[in-house]
């Protein structure tokens, strides 16, 4: 099921996509989904951001692959860092290219959006606490990153955090492809089962450190491919099973 924020006639309301149609819900999807049973055509609706969380915390250092082509050691445990809600835009908005950044980086991301609130939880429980999955793009200023060693103000300049087109409540698979397209050509190529430290393990350690409230999102970190944007490039994440997040940086 593919749930959404849309918006039509002026009013941003939820709803699922039923093939070329939007179902209304009669309330926000986290408690229960209660449909509206009218139906929308969905090109007549503006997909608005599928999530407004209260915080968006990522993963670095996630993908064995990624590990490798940084000649970096695999860490023990997971490393977490935040990036602010201001740094939101969604499906094809625009990601501004600051004047003080010399480089750019995409990093193409599964995203996971918290369905309930959770507070120190075990792995195996964790499924009971997700909503569902998206795409996200960690955009990064690479030269502020490497010369300052921390990553926040790196990652969180605004519209560094595309993420969309919509929530998926269907789990991807261990092999689902994970693959990132500058334009049209692809750069990133790899697939879930790189992960170090699975999804799972990586809500139940993550609230164990902070409370997740209902739409937070948990970024699961990038694999291997990771490189430079310009002005005017066209940048989609594309995760098998999940959707395509496409976004032009401007």
């Amino acid at each position: 099921m593919k749930i959404i924020r849309f918006k039509e006639r002026g009013r941003v309301s939820w709803g699922v996509i039923k093939d070329e149609f939007v179902v209304p819900l009669k309330t926000a999807p986290f408690s229960r989904i209660l449909f509206d049973f009218n139906k929308i055509p969905l090109r007549k609706v503006k997909l608005e951001l599928p999530v407004l969380p209260s915080k968006i915390v990522c993963v670095g250092l996630n993908y064995r692959d990624h590990a490798k082509e940084l000649n970096m050691s695999i860490p023990k445990t997971p490393i977490i860092f935040i990036k602010p809600v201001s740094s939101l835009i969604g499906d094809k908005g625009l990601i501004e290219y600051p004047s003080s950044v010399k480089q750019l980086d995409y990093e193409a991301e599964l995203a996971v959006v918290i369905g309930k609130r959770c507070k120190n939880i075990r792995e195996v429980d964790a499924r009971k606490y997700i909503l569902g999955y998206t795409c996200l793009n960690d955009v990064t200023a690479r030269d502020i990153q490497k010369a300052e060693g921390q990553w926040t103000r790196a990652k969180s300049f605004d519209t560094f955090c595309p993420v969309g087109p919509w929530i998926e409540t269907e789990r991807p698979s261990t092999m689902a492809k994970i693959k990132l397209y500058l334009n049209n050509k692809i750069k990133q190529d790899s697939d879930i089962s790189q992960m170090i430290f699975p999804i799972d393990a990586l809500i139940s350690f993550v609230s164990k450190t902070m409370t997740l409230f209902p739409g937070d999102v948990v970024s699961t970190g990038t694999p291997c491919g990771i490189g430079p944007m310009r002005h005017g490039d066209i940048v989609e994440v594309d995760i098998e099973g999940v959707g395509k997040l496409k976004n032009t940086v401007v």
